[in-house]
């Protein structure tokens, strides 16, 4: 795994990008492609017949509903084929030994598994796909008229393992005239270093403390580790997904594209409403654009919009795993959004700013518990142990606190605006010192992650499972 990061890493990409630079303008998507063909290979190279198909049949049924588009049973009949295969790759290859296994539980049969890898990035991907399908079928999106142009959106490979999720209306133009030039070329492998600083040198440092918290025995944990161990999972799980979301926007400003932000300081949410606006936002835009207003949003009466909402967070929850912990974590945010439409956002607009963002926060950890256990029974021990433990703490909590605080410092220092509004005074003065000080530290940044992958083994990103 190590050598193969490195790899891909530091000899493949650079010679793609040499490669996409040097050749014409109607060439780069080409090269786009077939590096996102090297990619998916590089992970699991059976399932690429399976994304050039869905691709073939997304662009064929967008055409077809273009075509027909005054028909509205015609277009209708191309829109549910498209959605009804997309769902079903979805569903075969993410949720079919759940199933099995609820059925086997519920009945005592002992239906066999059938232990089929997930393809790379096939959540995400199949909801950039059906963003561009709908879009098409509502007609707010033109169809792709080339086949070339859409393969190249739909195997993106900056972004299609953990997004952001991509909609084809925010690329469009850029597949076929892409925005190159020096600037976004300096501001692209910027914001990719700081991507690979906070997977590389927090995420990966911080989920050390969390792996040792969370394979002991969590019966023995005193109060005081046990909150330990969960900050340590907030922050681990946020540099890790932040982290590729910002390597891929990097990217993409890289081959002169634009992707959406996917996250805007999530940690210092004042309600689990503003957290949902600031963690991975376009998954959040995509369920309300997509599921949530159709279903009538908050129009059709309030006893609809709380199903509505209950009915989002399922699938939010669902979306994330073929697992029930994951279903929990989804209506848990329901049940709680719900409550901050009903009554607790008006409690919560008279409270000191401090208390509302206490009140964010442990709701927040709360949450990342039953996330990270898919073991029902460790999510009741666990949080337990955070509310109700023996000890309030312990000589082994004393000694992870003493190993871990200088990092998870850091972390909660750098889940802050600080770094950003740093940034802005520095650009807002226009000194070439300062500039020559900021640039050495994205190279310090490098040389350390550089340093890091060759001497410790390398963690995939939590977000590839999903």
């Amino acid at each position: 795994m190590v050598f193969s990061s490195i790899v891909f890493l530091y000899i493949f990409l650079p010679i793609m990008l040499l490669v996409y630079f040097i050749v014409p303008k109607k060439f780069k998507n080409a090269i786009m492609i077939l590096a996102s063909l090297i990619f998916f290979a590089w992970g699991e190279i059976r399932y690429i017949f399976i994304m050039l198909l869905l691709a073939v049949m997304d662009y064929w049924c967008g055409k077809k509903i273009d075509k027909y588009y005054e028909n509205k049973t015609k277009r209708r009949i191309y829109l549910a084929i498209d959605v009804g295969v997309n769902l079903l790759i979805l569903f075969f290859f993410k949720y079919a030994d759940f199933i099995i296994t609820n059925i086997n539980g519920i009945t005592g049969f002992n239906i066999p598994l059938l232990n089929i890898p997930l393809p790379i990035g096939v959540s995400f991907n199949t909801f950039q796909s059906l963003s561009y399908i709908i879009d098409v079928y509502r007609g707010t999106v033109k169809c792709e008229k080339s086949f070339y142009n859409y393969l190249t959106y739909t195997t993106l490979f900056p972004q299609i393992i953990a997004g952001p999720i991509v909609r084809y209306e925010t690329v469009d133009e850029e597949l076929v005239d892409k925005k190159i030039s020096l600037d976004n070329f300096s501001n692209g492998m910027k914001r990719f270093i700081i991507g690979l600083g906070k997977k590389v040198l927090i995420a990966n440092n911080i989920g050390l403390l969390w792996n040792v918290i969370e394979t002991g025995n969590y019966t023995e944990l005193s109060m005081f580790l046990s909150w330990l161990g969960i900050i340590a999972f907030a922050l681990q799980i946020y540099f890790d997904f932040s982290g590729y979301s910002d390597m891929a926007i990097g990217l993409a400003q890289i081959f002169g594209m634009v992707f959406d932000e996917n996250f805007n300081y999530p940690y210092i949410a004042n309600s689990i409403t503003d957290f949902w606006r600031r963690w991975h936002i376009t998954l959040s835009s995509w369920f309300k654009d997509y599921i949530y207003i159709p279903l009538g949003g908050n129009r059709k009466g309030l006893p609809k919009q709380i199903r509505n909402i209950l009915i989002v967070w399922f699938l939010t929850g669902a979306w994330h795993g073929a697992s029930w912990n994951f279903i929990l974590w989804g209506v848990y945010f329901g049940v709680i959004l719900i409550m901050e439409k009903l009554f607790l956002l008006k409690i919560l607009e008279k409270l000191p700013k401090i208390i509302k963002h206490i009140y964010a926060i442990v709701l927040i950890l709360v949450s990342w518990v039953i996330f990270a256990f898919e073991d029902l029974s460790k999510i009741g021990v666990y949080i337990k142990s955070m509310f109700a433990g023996g000890a309030i703490s312990n000589s082994e909590a004393i000694y992870y606190f003493q190993n871990y605080i200088f990092i998870i410092i850091v972390g909660i220092l750098c889940s802050l605006p600080v770094w950003k509004k740093i940034k802005e005074k520095i650009d807002n003065k226009n000194n070439k010192i300062l500039d020559v000080i900021t640039s050495l530290g994205y190279v310090a940044i490098f040389v350390l992650c550089t340093a890091s992958l060759v001497t410790d083994s390398f963690n995939p990103f939590l977000y590839f499972r999903f």
